[in-house]
């Protein structure tokens, strides 16, 4: 279906709640994980749970590379992402769930408490035996420097991007705020996603459920494309600034 379409379907809704996967930051130069050349193609998943890397000095050490090389840190919001801001500040974006953990709509301009980050933030360090935190420039700093695999400096626990690790849980407090919008929301935008993670993908789903308007916008199919109202197959750097401009332009 068309952009137009998405836009005849939104330009009516108030509450429009954004869920973006790593497809809307793949144009700032992160590579998604799913994709023909994402990190799972490169890297066995299976390799980082939670419980190695708590218990396999050999793990740690492959994270803390990994982090420092994955140009995370380097990442500059694009124009999918300042387009949601555009949305927000215009009063028709209710708040963005994501499952991205590169902080770059934060960056872009959107509040902090706009954003909820359903795997985390890896902008941030935590101890995983203390309340010590750090932002994570400064422990890459530690890593550059010889430590390649740094420990807590007040207690000497192992830790930890603020991230979620396969076999870990969401954070509740996240889980439930996001839950919340989705039962609030008039219309549900999913951005650069697969929509096969779960239990994240589940929000889209719940928020359908409740009677929102269902747009994805992706290059290639998802998961949900079935339960979609309208479905955009373009790079979300594209289709989103179009869209907000025309709902935007819309309301004047």
């Amino acid at each position: 279906m068309s952009l137009s379409a998405a836009v005849e379907l939104l330009e009516t809704r108030q509450q429009v709640l954004a869920f973006t996967g790593a497809g809307i930051s793949t144009e700032s130069g992160i590579p998604d994980f799913r994709g023909p050349n994402g990190v799972w193609t490169k890297v066995d998943p299976s390799e980082f749970t939670i419980d190695k890397y708590v218990t396999g000095t050999d793990t740690r050490k492959r994270s803390w590379k990994m982090r420092k090389e994955s140009g995370l840190f380097e990442a500059r919001p694009n124009a999918a992402h300042r387009a949601l801001v555009d949305l927000w500040e215009a009063g028709l974006l209710l708040g963005v769930v994501t499952q991205n953990i590169d902080g770059l709509h934060q960056g872009a301009g959107l509040p902090a408490d706009a954003v909820i980050e359903l795997h985390g933030n890896v902008q941030n360090v935590e101890c995983l035996e203390c309340d010590a935190a750090w932002p994570t420039p400064e422990v890459i700093a530690r890593v550059d420097a010889g430590e390649e695999d740094p420990h807590c400096p007040d207690c000497g626990g192992i830790i930890k991007v603020a991230v979620v690790s396969f076999g870990q849980a969401m954070p509740m407090r996240e889980v439930q705020r996001a839950s919340e919008l989705a039962h609030a929301c008039d219309a549900v935008l999913a951005v650069g996603s697969t929509l096969s993670v779960y239990p994240a993908a589940y929000v889209p789903i719940e928020a359908k459920e409740s009677g929102a308007a269902y747009v994805i916008v992706n290059q290639g199919p998802t998961e949900q494309d079935h339960l979609a109202d309208v479905i955009v197959d373009a790079p979300a750097g594209q289709a989103l600034p179009t869209l907000a401009e025309s709902l935007i332009s819309a309301r004047s």
